[in-house]
């Protein structure tokens, strides 16, 4: 009877281990810890990238340091919905045109040309005295700029504002090149802050900006106190 208990205790004690060996046979391979750590951390949620601009919003996904004037900002996302060549193209154009209002809203008040002799320093009333051929041929002007702007965004692979206008050279290498561009924009930017700020203050103060601070008058006319 001894002889039988013994052999049912080894063949029980043979059967869980061929039953442990076919579990671990499921189980899943355990890693080195070094392997493990690094595969975990392989696994885990990126970080994601900020503004340099607006550091508690997201980096625009189409926008990178190559570009000229950049600064990670773009709040309203309009990269993510617009064509970012086009984009480009329309901020550079607007900075362009912005310079050249800034010095027309000044340059009446130090010299005028003689067909505009008559034409007041206000910039606003200026507008208004413009005749109709003039608006005409400036709106022509207008329209030929912009069907050669067309035609280069969308059917030529030139960079954004390139017209193939530098009569100075400028551009001759690329370190200037680069520099230059990075230059346009940024004054660009400033020139459609100030022109902006010029014309609110013509509205306000019915002058130009240098009769403006020659005569401290910042606040709109009509006011109370001598304004």
């Amino acid at each position: 009877r001894k002889g039988v208990r013994k052999q049912f205790a080894m063949l029980r004690a043979v059967l869980l281990l061929a039953a442990a060996g076919v579990a671990s046979a499921f189980a899943p391979a355990a890693l080195p810890v070094n392997a493990g750590s690094r595969a975990a951390i392989a696994r885990g949620p990126r970080m994601q990238q900020m503004s340099e601009a607006i550091p508690f919003l997201e980096k625009p996904k189409k926008l990178d340091s190559s570009m000229p004037g950049y600064a990670g900002f773009d709040p309203l996302g309009f990269s993510d919905y617009y064509d970012v060549k086009w984009l480009q193209e329309a901020e550079i154009k607007h900075g362009r045109i912005c310079m050249l209002a800034v010095v027309g809203m000044f340059h009446p008040e130090i010299a005028k040309l003689p067909q505009f002799a008559s034409f007041s320093t206000n910039p606003l009333e200026a507008f208004y005295q413009l005749s109709f051929p003039g608006w005409l041929q400036i709106l022509v002007f207008i329209g030929i700029c912009e069907s050669f702007s067309f035609e280069k965004v969308y059917y030529t692979d030139k960079a954004p504002g390139d017209l193939g206008f530098d009569p100075l050279r400028l551009g001759s290498n690329p370190a200037s090149r680069k520099y230059y561009a990075n230059a346009e924009v940024k004054n660009g930017r400033l020139a459609m802050i100030g022109f902006s700020g010029m014309l609110h203050h013509a509205l306000l103060t019915k002058m130009g900006p240098f009769q403006q601070i020659a005569e401290q008058k910042f606040y709109p006319t009509g006011f109370a106190g001598g304004f």
